[in-house]
């Protein structure tokens, strides 16, 4: 009778284990119709020179957001570099947004990564956006939908003021008066990125990702002996505060298939 009896159990969990994984897979994600645009908006140190670490940046970022539940059929990535194999001018860049930005009409999450000086942020060989451009950019693509702008760049902090708004979060690299580290030659990503990178795997949420990625970059800085440390800023505004722990990031479970 025993013996029996487990032969049927495990007949039945043979059966059901596959059904029971394809249930898991195919929870939606929070972000279902959310557009994602990932952008670097540079490829050149302090000095001209190319480097490829905000390209790096934008390739592993892109992975670590579609990990996390965002939808590759609304993402969009640009690099803005003269020499990749299919280039984009910034024309291009936010002819992609906009277009991206009508495929999905959920919420919204722009990442830029670039340099910066303390009036604007380097945007390939356009004009450098300013503080005005990009607002009047974020509204045109994401309207009153909730919205996502991560800014890492030099002096990133002039965005917090003209982008706050109740549907909106905002998290930048450095204050308006501080610049950010870690675009040189030598660098995989900078420092912002690569510590936004080291977050994601883990964090729950966007409240999170700030929070480790700030958690992290405090921790670098200290560990090189920065004199004037970064200080990324965020902001949340009241509608994002009530949404955000509801928009979890995908996450695999203990098992090994998908959850949130």
């Amino acid at each position: 009778m025993g013996r029996a009896f487990v032969i049927v159990l495990a007949a039945w969990i043979a059966l059901a284990s596959p059904a029971l994984g394809q249930t898991a897979r195919s929870q939606p994600s929070r972000f279902e119709g959310w557009t994602s645009a990932i952008i670097a908006a540079d490829w050149r140190d302090g000095r001209g020179r190319p480097i490829q670490a905000f390209d790096n940046a934008r390739r592993d970022l892109v992975k670590g957001f579609l990990d996390a539940g965002f939808p590759r059929a609304t993402m969009v990535d640009y690099s803005l570099r003269p020499d990749a194999p299919d280039p984009a001018t910034a024309e291009t860049v936010l002819t992609g947004l906009y277009e991206a930005a009508g495929r999905g009409s959920a919420g919204c999450l722009l990442y830029f990564t670039s340099h910066g000086v303390p009036t604007a942020m380097v945007f390939g060989d356009a004009a450098p956006m300013t503080p005005d451009m990009m607002v009047n950019i974020v509204r045109r693509a994401c309207g009153a939908r909730p919205t996502v702008v991560i800014v890492s760049a030099c002096y990133s902090g002039i965005f917090v003021n003209a982008l706050s708004a109740p549907n909106r979060m905002v998290l930048t690299a450095a204050s308006r008066e501080r610049t950010s580290f870690g675009c040189g030659a030598d660098e995989t990503w900078p420092w912002f990125d690569g510590c936004v990178l080291e977050a994601l795997p883990t964090a729950t949420d966007f409240l999170a990702l700030a929070a480790g990625a700030r958690s992290c970059v405090a921790r670098k800085e200290q560990e090189h002996a920065v004199v004037l440390p970064s200080e990324p800023q965020l902001f949340v505004g009241p509608d994002m505060q009530l949404r955000l722990p509801t928009l979890r990031f995908n996450r695999p479970t203990a098992a090994g298939r998908p959850g949130s």
